[in-house]
């Protein structure tokens, strides 16, 4: 009898660990795409996106110059970009087009260059 609880314990226990490192179960888990951006005075690069509608995805942003802003008004997003600071920002689209991203804090004289464009598929 104890030997079979054994074997409980060890099965209960692989299973738990398999889970957690993404063995079983895993594949019930989204993965998000993550689209690493880098801000600088006075450009996103990437500063072009491809994306589709629906799928949800993580924008990664990280600058090395000043305070800046990302903001893409026709899927009401926005965050700040501090220097030194990763900043993680969700977007999942719900419509198709081509839209315009941009720097909605002043970071100096080009600031109003600074923009992007998000091209979403169906």
């Amino acid at each position: 009898m104890r030997a079979d609880r054994r074997k409980v314990v060890v099965g209960l226990g692989w299973l738990l660990g398999a889970t957690a490192i993404g063995g079983v179960g895993a594949a019930t888990q989204s993965k998000e795409q993550v689209i690493k951006i880098t801000a600088r005075r006075f450009t996103y690069s990437p500063n072009h996106l491809d994306l589709k509608v629906g799928v949800p995805v993580v924008l990664e942003f990280k600058t090395a110059d000043v305070l800046m802003g990302f903001s893409a008004p026709d899927f009401q997003v926005r965050a700040d970009i501090v220097p030194g600071k990763v900043v993680r920002v969700p977007l999942k689209p719900d419509k198709a087009g081509t839209f315009t991203f941009l720097c909605d804090i002043f970071c100096g004289s080009g600031h109003e260059t600074m923009s992007g464009t998000i091209t979403v598929s169906a």
